[in-house]
């Protein structure tokens, strides 16, 4: 037998060219579709899943059950699946992260400036700020009363619904703008949401309390609107969760519709393919755990991030219950596991900031990444060559296609993901997920046969 000496990696559409293989393709991209559009939020996100599992038959902290789910503060979730190996031969661990860069409402957001009501904004994660200007914008979140009870928030993405945006500059005047550096000439500060225009209808009693008040009218009309629509008031805002998110829902992209647009994919898409390659398992040889955490895009910092504990506090109730004789080190230390992250794509119109050698394209399959971090490595996480021979035969043997690549050239970025924070456990993990176009954009672009491959390469590992 002949070995073939030379790696060409392929495309991904001539893998997949049957019409069965098209069908499967269209048939997990419509699902992805939708899912991306529902999921704007970390709790969204965390919902809709804790409704999927439910359905279909996995409880909540059931340690008595080979299969259950544990969440954390509504941001944070775990999944169970008991294998037939006893604990301390390992684990198969599939993580990714549920949270997406956005604009969240400070803590005093409301003002009144030009006869328009405003709501301030931070921005949470890396985002270019000139990309969220005069688009339309959802408000996504949860209200907390000091009472304890909740209202959950989505307005914007019904046809019938308002939308919200962030004025840009008119380029007749902009010419001072222009001349400014890019991370410069757009402000954080001046990232603030378009509340409304209309002032509260006169009376001489309102007016009076106006006064009294130091309520501006159009400011006092948005406060009315809150009060009589969601029976909140202002301080009901210091408990609150708001964040300003892309209106609309994922669309097909391209006149072929071979690819997929929308806010979030980093890192739904990796969420959306392994959330369906668990639910497909059935009797796996190692007990499967997969987890979608929050806070990653700001460092992984948090309650509910992989630096927290959850994780850890989880599995050592599962030995608890389980395998209480086993160690919890050695578990992990056996273990091999797959950070479910997205890769930045090449793009064509600016290909000198990558390797074209070292650079991952739209429909070759997920992407392994070896090493994480930025300039020298700093900060990374790395595959030992023994874990990403064992992926790669994994997914040689099963004819599922990949891809290998870094992100950019050497001194021209980076980034990091969850899996250092893994790694610190000693168990085996590399990144490996799909690629991105546009990557923290409000509209990524990824490839419908990416999504395929990445669904069937998570399946496989988890089987594995």
């Amino acid at each position: 037998m002949s070995t073939k000496l030379e790696h060409e990696p392929g495309s991904a559409w001539e893998r997949f060219d049957s019409d069965d293989d098209r069908r499967a393709v269209a048939d997990l991209a419509e699902k992805y579709l939708e899912f991306l559009s529902r999921c704007k939020t970390e709790r969204e996100t965390v919902r809709r899943i804790r409704r999927i599992l439910e359905s279909n038959g996995f409880a909540e902290d059931d340690l008595n059950s080979d299969r259950f789910y544990r969440v954390s503060k509504d941001k944070t979730i775990l999944m169970v699946r008991r294998g037939r190996r006893p604990l301390n031969e390992g684990l198969r661990l599939l993580g990714a992260h549920a949270d997406t860069p956005r604009l969240d409402f400070k803590q005093h957001p409301l003002y009144e400036s030009c006869e328009l009501a405003l709501a301030k904004t931070h921005y949470y994660g890396g985002i270019r700020k000139h990309q969220w200007l005069s688009r339309p914008l959802a408000l996504h979140g949860v209200v907390v009363k000091a009472d304890g009870s909740r209202l959950d928030i989505e307005i914007g993405e019904n046809a019938s619904d308002p939308v919200f945006a962030i004025a840009d500059l008119l380029p007749h005047l902009a010419s001072k703008q222009n001349e400014e550096k890019l991370g410069q000439a757009f402000e954080g500060e001046k990232m603030n949401l378009l509340m409304g225009n209309r002032p509260v209808q006169d009376t001489e009693e309102k007016d009076q309390a106006d006064r009294s008040s130091g309520l501006k009218k159009v400011k006092q009309g948005i406060l009315e609107l809150l009060s009589e629509r969601y029976d909140l008031t202002e301080e009901d805002l210091f408990s609150a969760e708001l964040q300003a998110v892309p209106a609309g829902p994922a669309r097909s992209v391209g006149l072929d519709s071979s690819l997929i647009g929308g806010y979030g994919q980093d890192d739904r898409v990796s969420v959306f393919c392994a959330l369906q390659a668990f639910l497909d398992q059935e009797e796996p040889e190692y007990t499967q755990v997969v987890i979608f955490w929050d806070k990653e895009e700001i460092g992984s910092e948090g309650a509910t991030s992989a630096r927290s504990l959850f994780l850890e506090y989880a599995l050592q109730d599962i030995l608890l219950a389980w395998e209480p004789e086993s160690q919890l080190s050695t578990v992990f230390q056996r273990s091999k596991a797959v950070s479910a992250d997205v890769h930045g794509a090449i793009d064509p119109d600016y290909q000198d900031l990558h390797d074209s050698l070292n650079a991952s394209k739209l429909g070759y399959g997920p992407v392994f990444c070896k090493f994480t971090g930025h300039r020298g490595k700093i900060g990374a996480s790395e595959a030992t060559a023994e874990y990403v021979a064992w992926m790669r035969n994994l997914l040689n043997e099963a004819s599922i296609p990949w891809q290998m690549a870094e992100i950019g050239k050497v001194d021209a970025g980076g980034g990091g993901t969850v899996a250092k924070h893994l790694a610190v456990y000693g168990l085996d993990i590399i990144d490996f997920g799909p690629s991105v176009l546009g990557m923290h954009s409000p509209f990524e672009i990824t490839s419908k046969v990416d999504v395929y491959a990445t669904y069937l390469a998570y399946s496989l590992f988890l089987a594995s």
